[in-house]
């Protein structure tokens, strides 16, 4: 019969059909095979559950951690099925650490240390698909994934290990690769957040990686970014501990020995740390980032602070904003630290130059200066020079800059009244005085020089204080009077001056309620530099003028 025939030859059952008069209804295969993204899922997350709920039953599923593994190496970055892979394998090995399943001990049979060292073998592996496959990716939710994992896995090793040390796991490579990451990338936050800001192990670990990392060979690129990445690592530890009772919060509970030996220790691992980061060629930016932070950031994890006097003279000698801050640092190890640098002075002076009124950190150097010249034990000489060279600069300088060289000058003049002499010195000698008054006098000032203690500034006077009181703006000319009256008034709050600006002066005085209209001419002129007849005297002036150029 051809329908017996045709059936023993194909090899299957035949489909029973309800209804013979009826045509049967098939479905395309396209759509008969097609499955939704939520079936595949749900497929893929109910296959690596029963993998993982093997593996726990019996130690005879251990092969499923290779099918696992397999799962979690699939390159496709929207692929949810190797996520799930890498999270049941981490809960595999988390209890196999745990129970001890994976660490050899003494009457083991030559079977048991064959499945241990295969389990080992897994492990390994597993970390490196964690590493390459997911944090060097450029798919974040692995990336994040991956942090996790690994993390989790640091504290499962250290449960099932006595006398665990960090150095001996995984957490060092980590750290090694966000180092290599690129500057933007999210998973250093992330690592920062929620494990560097909140452990000490943690932190004591890093600053030893970052060393060994940065003293390795590395080409010149690598260098740099990881320089970069070190650095914002370290950025972020805004505490430093005082004693040993700070060292207290460890993400690894300590089974034996403290995983920090002393408060020693721990600050000689960040001071290499910052070391190795300074010694990479840092660029200007990167040097304001430490200097700026320097005297209450890094400065305090170091034990001998003076070795960065070389860093911070290098840095001075970058110019600018830098400079400035590069004698802060200085300042700060010469008060706090009793570092022996005689040419502090020198340095600043060397910073009075004539872009100073008009920088933009005009008000930070101010904030400065006002700090390093404190002291009252100062020699006369060198304060005379200070504000000899910041009167004379101030004569060329800006509205906004001026009112701020007026009160400072004003506040040393109080504070070292030997000073005072260059505001009124009587010359007691009929003849010398009747000589000065017709011929007047060099000023025996020497402005080029830049030792503040040759300048002869302390034989000279402030006449650019009392040129100042003719100012166009009045508010300058006002406060430059304050030099000519007595000093009952107090010493001025410089912080009041610092932030003035020629717009806001300006705003200031347009705004102010006049007492009276001020005059005004009385008849405007209908020509300015002609007259009837031609020419007026200006017009001719001007002519001449023109004529000569």
């Amino acid at each position: 019969m051809p329908g017996t025939k045709s059936a023993s030859l194909a090899g299957v059952k035949r489909k029973r059909r309800t209804d013979p008069s009826k045509p049967e209804r098939r479905e395309p295969k396209s759509k008969s095979r097609r499955k939704s993204p939520s079936e595949d899922g749900n497929d893929v997350q109910s296959k690596v559950v029963h993998l993982e709920t093997q593996i726990l039953e019996s130690r005879r599923h251990y092969n499923n951690i290779v099918t696992l593994l397999q799962f979690a190496k699939k390159p496709e970055a929207e692929n949810e099925g190797s996520i799930l892979a890498a999270v049941a394998l981490c809960r595999v090995f988390s209890r196999l650490l745990v129970a001890g399943d994976m660490l050899k001990s003494k009457g083991m049979g030559e079977a048991e240390v064959v499945v241990v060292s295969w389990l080992k073998e897994r492990y390994r592996e597993f970390i490196d698909v964690l590493f390459n496959d997911f944090l060097r990716c450029e798919h974040p939710p692995k990336q994040s994934v991956a942090l996790t994992l690994v993390m989790r896995l640091v504290k499962e090793e250290a449960k099932g290990q006595k006398d665990y040390k960090l150095k001996n796991g995984p957490l060092p490579r980590l750290i090694e690769i966000l180092l290599s990451l690129p500057i933007d990338d999210l998973n250093r936050d992330e690592f920062v957040e929620k494990y560097l800001k909140q452990f000490d192990d943690i932190r004591y670990q890093t600053f030893q990686t970052i060393k060994n990392v940065l003293d390795g060979d590395l080409d010149i690129t690598t260098r740099q970014l990881v320089a970069a990445n070190s650095l914002s690592l370290l950025s972020t530890l805004t505490e430093v501990p005082k004693s040993k009772t700070d060292i207290q919060n460890f993400y690894v509970e300590p089974q034996g020995k403290a995983p920090i030996p002393s408060l020693q220790a721990y600050k000689e691992k960040a001071q290499a740390a910052w070391l190795a980061t300074m010694r990479t060629g840092l660029s200007k930016e990167q040097r304001k980032l430490i200097l700026t932070t320097f005297s209450y950031q890094i400065a305090p994890w170091f034990q001998q602070p003076e070795v960065l006097a070389d860093f911070l003279t290098d840095s001075f000698n970058v110019g600018g904003a830098t400079s400035l801050l590069a004698l802060s640092g200085l300042y700060y190890l010469i008060s706090e630290k009793n570092l022996d640098y005689p040419s502090f002075y020198l340095k600043l002076y060397s910073l009075l130059d004539n872009g100073l009124l008009h920088s933009k950190h005009r008000s930070r150097f101010f904030r400065l200066l006002d700090t390093f010249m404190a002291s009252t034990h100062l020699p006369a000489a060198l304060v005379a020079s200070f504000i000899k060279r910041l009167s004379r600069l101030a004569l060329h300088g800006p509205p906004a800059g001026v009112v701020v060289v007026v009160p400072w000058v004003y506040n040393m003049f109080k504070r070292h009244p030997a000073c005072t002499f260059m505001m009124h010195r009587e010359t007691r000698d009929p003849a010398l005085k009747e000589e000065l008054e017709e011929d007047g006098m060099d000023d025996p000032f020497d402005m080029e020089e830049m030792d503040p203690q040759l300048t002869n500034a302390i034989d000279s006077s402030v006449w650019e204080l009392v040129a100042l009181q003719s100012h166009y703006h009045p508010n300058v000319a006002t406060l430059a009077k304050i030099i000519s009256e007595q000093f009952t008034k107090r010493s001025y709050t410089l912080e009041d001056f610092l932030d003035h600006s020629y717009s806001a002066l300006l705003d200031a005085e347009l705004d102010r309620d006049l007492k009276k209209d001020p005059e005004v001419e009385f008849e405007i002129p209908k020509r300015i530099f002609t007259a009837d007849q031609g020419l007026n005297p200006l017009g001719q002036l001007l002519t001449q003028v023109i004529d000569a150029n």
